[in-house]
């Protein structure tokens, strides 16, 4: 298990789509590995193989409720709408706000190439969108209402009006 390297906006591989997986091999297991640790360790509630440089269709989030594997995903259904701030691992220290659904389904296989269905509402809704944006070559910030902010004037702006 390693750190990798976060790629950030303005690299070519955010906006290539990404190939699917045919095939679970042990490099791939250990890139998964390998992304889960560059998440935790960079704070973050998911990431896409091409953030740190791989052009496969693997996510991996975890939004405080366990980790999640999702391999070769496709959003089957959305509903609802939710509007907030976003932020990415590869645009860092900058945020901005984005509509996405509230709710999403996904089918995925897991870790054992095995089918699965994964739901989920407000956050773990928004972390699936935006990761499978990521596989399709598309940044948040192509979606964001307005301009991008820098996360330390919002937290500052909040603070002042406690």
């Amino acid at each position: 298990m390693a750190l990798r390297e976060i790629r950030e906006l303005g690299e070519d591989c955010l906006t290539k789509v990404c190939k699917p997986v045919k095939e679970l091999t042990p490099r791939l297991k250990t890139l998964i590995e390998d992304m889960y640790d560059t998440m935790y360790e960079a704070e973050g509630v998911g990431l896409a193989a091409p953030q740190v440089g791989v052009l496969r269709r693997i996510v991996v989030i975890d939004v405080g409720e366990g980790p999640v594997t999702l391999i070769n995903p496709e959003i089957l259904e959305t509903s609802g709408e939710q509007t907030g701030n976003e932020g990415c691992l590869s645009v860092p220290g900058k945020t901005g706000i984005v509509t996405r659904p509230n709710y999403a389904k996904v089918k995925a296989l897991n870790e054992n190439m095995e089918e699965f269905i994964v739901e989920g509402t407000e956050l773990m809704a928004r972390a699936l969108c935006h990761e499978i944006d990521h596989l399709n070559g598309v940044m948040y910030t192509t979606k964001v209402e307005g301009e991008l902010y820098n996360v330390e004037d919002l937290v500052e702006e909040i603070e002042d009006e406690d």
